[in-house]
């Protein structure tokens, strides 16, 4: 609306046209604004550079785990940085390691970061206001060959899980719930096994970094960190220009689940146990 050309036109602008135009432009300029800025990142500590044993993982105050914790806010720094130069808005952080990985005076500015346990629900604060789901510092799911730290939910239980007879790790399943809201993964970080296993149930617009090579469950060939973090900016502003490209991941709900674990009744001997279930919606996919 050019109020210019209307003026020498000879259109007469009363201030209730005037009033109207200023609010219509403003309303059209928020719209505009939130169409696809909004991203939401929910982290993991076993993908993330330089992580490569249980034991910076399981645990929280040892010299290992503190340090594996210091890795993460560097990966997750280089994400947040690179959504933000990509043209992000609003970038929400959710610390969605079992046991906590947030270090906050080491938060990067231009995100807000959600940490603590217990919390009313996994992907808290996700709705469909977000154009974008990134999985920082994920795994593949448990029985993946050659991949660093393959577990789903579970790494002492050895969890698996199917669904319609697929059988899906926390990629899966955290996109699952994203998928409720229409948000489509945009990033997945992590070993070179877990990008494969997001493209696998991504698709190719789906963009990932690999910071390190899996071998064995507990042994990777690492990338030095001033590669990673490189690695991780530019993926993330790459994300940002998929965005219009990546598809929510969508499951055939009501879905039929199997579960398969180890059950510790006997210590000495775990037996293994399997459950099924059906689950109505991707809010409940984590229920079972």
């Amino acid at each position: 609306m050019n109020i210019s050309n209307l003026k020498k036109s000879g259109f007469a602008l009363t201030p209730l046209f005037l009033a109207a135009s200023i609010l219509l432009s403003v309303a059209l300029n928020l719209a505009a604004a939130g169409k696809e800025r909004r991203i939401y990142v929910v982290t993991d500590l076993e993908g993330i550079s330089g992580v490569y044993q249980f034991a910076q993982t399981r645990e929280t105050d040892t010299p290992l785990a503190r340090q594996a914790r210091e890795y993460f806010m560097g990966d997750l720094a280089a994400v947040v940085r690179g959504l933000r130069d990509g043209g992000a808005t609003d970038v929400l952080v959710l610390d969605g390691h079992g046991n906590q990985a947030m270090i906050p005076h080491l938060a990067e500015p231009g995100a807000r970061y959600i940490t603590g346990q217990p919390r009313p629900g996994f992907l808290i604060g996700l709705d469909s206001s977000f154009v974008g789901l990134v999985l920082l510092g994920y795994h593949a799911m448990m029985g993946t060959s050659n991949a660093v730290l393959h577990h789903t939910q579970s790494s002492k239980s050895e969890n698996r899980y199917w669904y319609n007879g697929l059988e899906s790790g926390e990629l899966a399943q955290c996109a699952a719930i994203a998928g409720h809201f229409g948000v489509p993964p945009i990033l997945v970080t992590g070993d070179d096994a877990t990008c494969r296993e997001a493209e696998r149930f991504f698709g190719a617009s789906c963009v990932t970094v690999s910071v390190k090579r899996g071998i064995a469950r507990e042994a990777a060939e690492l990338y030095p960190f001033q590669e990673t973090r490189k690695a991780l900016y530019r993926g993330a502003r790459k994300a940002m220009r998929a965005i219009p490209h990546c598809k929510p991941y969508r499951l055939e709900w009501p879905v039929k689940a199997k579960m398969q674990f180890l059950s510790f009744e006997n210590p000495s001997q775990p037996a293994l146990q399997i459950r099924e279930a059906v689950i109505p919606d991707g809010l409940h996919i984590l229920d079972f």
